[in-house]
């Protein structure tokens, strides 16, 4: 239960930081952090190799998905942090998933899905937005 509630206070300060820097493109922002976060599983499982290579497909797929959601739609950036929260479940199923740190997978999928429904939100509003004008 400590891993989901500091998953969701670290998305919530996250989106609170990128909202303060009013100048930045957030929504390059939030694409570089969605690729940060695939690769952080390379990071952790750089001693198997098997798990290594699983990690570095993952963080590659979580990289285009950043980088067209960047180009394209908030939307595609939403997708891709819950298939990431989703992948953090489903990374449990891998034999070496005890190279991880304990409860990272609750952790990661609440920072996940916080910014995920965020970035939902802050799409719908904006396409509200754009079909009063």
């Amino acid at each position: 239960m400590i891993a989901i509630i500091t998953g969701i206070a670290t998305g919530l300060l996250a989106i609170i930081i990128i909202n303060l820097f009013r100048q930045i493109n957030k929504q390059l922002m939030y694409g570089l952090i969605l690729t940060g976060i695939g690769y952080l599983y390379v990071g952790f499982n750089w001693t198997n190799t098997s798990s290594l290579i699983i990690c570095a497909i993952q963080s590659v797929v979580f990289l285009f998905i950043a980088y067209y959601g960047v180009q394209k739609s908030l939307l595609i950036l939403a997708a891709g942090y819950f298939l990431h929260g989703i992948w953090d479940l489903l990374f449990d199923l891998f034999p070496y998933s005890g190279l991880m740190p304990p409860h990272y997978d609750f952790f990661c999928l609440s920072v996940d899905f916080t910014m995920g429904i965020y970035l939902l939100m802050l799409s719908f509003k904006k396409g509200k937005k754009d079909s009063l004008l």
